[in-house]
């Protein structure tokens, strides 16, 4: 399995996201969304940056499951109920990434929405990932 990242030189550099992904191998998963619950079912974290950890997190746990690593993801969309206070937070939440999943990153997507499921919930997080 290879997953390749390409960014091309007439866009702008990418920061924290690549422009596009090849991935070749030949099992797919398709990780479900994930926000800041606890294994309890309670949503955890007054901040931004404290919910996206735990989502992020979740969303690691869920991918590790299936015998995934962090650089087996290939794409990743974070649903955003703030985007300034995300986009505020955005070198702590680099910080963060690179932490648990290091400096290779997967196509992604920031989408702001009015809100999520769990109504105190602040971001979800999805992905897709390539294992060999």
């Amino acid at each position: 399995m290879t997953v390749r990242r390409v960014n091309p030189g007439q866009l702008a550099p990418p920061i924290g996201f690549s422009h596009a992904v090849v991935a070749e191998g030949s099992t797919i998963v398709f990780l479900a969304g994930q926000t800041s619950l606890d294994a309890e079912g309670r949503v955890v974290g007054e901040t931004m940056l404290e919910q996206f950890e735990q989502a992020f997190g979740n969303l690691l746990a869920a991918l590790a499951e299936t015998g995934g690593r962090p650089e087996h993801l290939a794409k990743v969309t974070i649903f955003c109920t703030d985007p300034a206070a995300y986009r505020a937070q955005a070198k702590d939440i680099g910080a963060a990434w690179k932490r648990m999943a290091g400096r290779d990153y997967p196509a992604m997507a920031l989408i702001g929405i009015s809100r999520l499921w769990d109504e105190e919930a602040m971001v979800e997080i999805e992905g897709i990932a390539v294992l060999p």
